[in-house]
């Protein structure tokens, strides 16, 4: 189902803060999770990867702590034995979601499947893995309110890193398997036990031409007013 209504804006239109709208709308609505077309023999170069962080670090956090630690990953060896990790959660994972749509009556060879595959199957090639952390842990028991601003604190710098990646040239994926293993990725990288990884972003050029608005929900169909199922 696509949206009813539209994003487009005349190029050069200019908003109240003075940001050409039209451009930081299509940077917004293009942004997409790449995985096939990621380019696996392009380098990446570390100056690019920290500017795109430098604009992350930008983005807020709880009480202005940032609470956060970027390590970046580009040693080969290091990168196939994440890699390893990723798969061996990915395996189980992958499974249910195929189960799942065939019980719903879907076909398991979606494209979104199959492009899940290939990233998991090139993890290692991609040339930069990027882990974000947090310098702190949940309580065993965390709280809604508790899970709510810890990763509140950390995850609107890692979309901001995404969209400086998309405006560059380069894409990347929010994943998450590895961390079904972090105790190994804990050790392989020398992260204490007082951080928490909290995902693995594989970085690279993008293959191809450009990207489109993916289909989406009406926004009428999403969203209420004053209360819940309340339409107007």
């Amino acid at each position: 189902m696509t949206s009813t209504g539209s994003t487009d804006l005349p190029a050069g239109t200019t908003g109240a803060a003075g940001f050409d709208m039209s451009e930081t709308d299509r940077l917004l609505t293009t942004t997409r999770a790449v995985r096939k077309r990621l380019d696996l023999g392009r380098p990446v170069e570390r100056g690019l990867v920290l500017d795109c962080l430098r604009i992350a670090t930008q983005a807020p956090s709880g009480g202005n702590s940032q609470p956060w630690r970027w390590l970046v990953v580009d040693a080969p060896e290091v990168r196939a034995r994440l890699a390893e990790l990723y798969r061996r959660g990915y395996g189980p994972y992958i499974e249910l979601q195929k189960a799942a749509r065939v019980a719903a009556g879907g076909d398991e060879d979606h494209p979104i499947l199959r492009s899940s595959d290939y990233l998991a199957e090139h993890l290692h090639e991609v040339p930069v893995h990027v882990i974000p952390c947090l310098l702190t842990r949940l309580p065993e028991r965390p709280s809604s309110a508790d899970m709510a601003g810890f990763y509140g604190s950390i995850l609107p710098a890692v979309w901001s890193f995404m969209l400086a990646l998309r405006s560059r040239g380069l894409g990347t994926a929010y994943t998450t398997l590895h961390l079904q293993h972090e105790r190994e990725a804990a050790q392989l990288l020398g992260i204490p036990d007082t951080v928490t990884q909290v995902a693995l972003l594989p970085v690279a050029h993008v293959t191809g031409g450009g990207f489109r608005p993916a289909d989406r929900k009406p926004v009428e169909a999403v969203t209420y007013w004053n209360g819940w199922r309340q339409r107007s």
